[in-house]
């Protein structure tokens, strides 16, 4: 699944849960990610940044449908889940046995496949501890990073209810 395939069908909840972590925790984030995406649309950031914080989000959400602005979306995501989720993050890796810098973030090449037993344990544990959304995120995110995804993840994604974006 594509950057711009997720904020298709993304809760605009979470949305806005990434973009109020960026405006409380790192404002130049959030207004990089305003000046890109309406520079892309060929427009000036004052024209986004003049809506309500509502309206604003939700314009972020549908430029970020856009194909052209997977990077974006993708790095957008990405520095959520790096800055703002680092425990789910290490728990992960720690769960399937990937070695991590204690912030999530992968020492070394990322595993050419994933341990379906250990995935599956892994899940099962951190499903209930964190929002499933966000954690559902993750696994998406986490399963862009080897080309063509993990077979286990994929799967996962598709078969267990629980990790659903909408």
């Amino acid at each position: 699944m594509k950057s711009h395939e997720i904020f298709t069908t993304i809760d605009p909840a979470i949305v806005a849960e990434i973009l109020d972590w960026f405006r409380a925790n790192d404002k130049n984030v959030y207004k990089t990610v305003i000046s890109t995406l309406a520079a892309d649309r060929k427009l000036r950031p004052v024209f986004v940044q003049k809506k309500s914080l509502q309206e604003q989000y939700a314009w972020v959400q549908k430029t970020l449908q856009i194909r052209a602005c997977d990077a974006v979306g993708e790095q957008l995501m990405q520095a959520y889940l790096m800055s703002a989720q680092q425990k789910m993050l290490a728990m992960f890796c720690d769960g399937l046995g990937i070695e991590h810098d204690g912030k999530g973030s992968v020492s070394g090449a990322l595993p050419k496949e994933l341990d379906k037993a250990k995935l599956d344990e892994t899940v099962e544990k951190l499903v209930d501890v964190f929002d499933p959304k966000i954690f559902t995120l993750y696994l998406l995110c986490f399963n862009m990073q080897v080309a063509g995804g993990y077979a286990a993840l994929t799967e996962k994604l598709a078969t267990d209810d629980r990790l659903k974006l909408a």
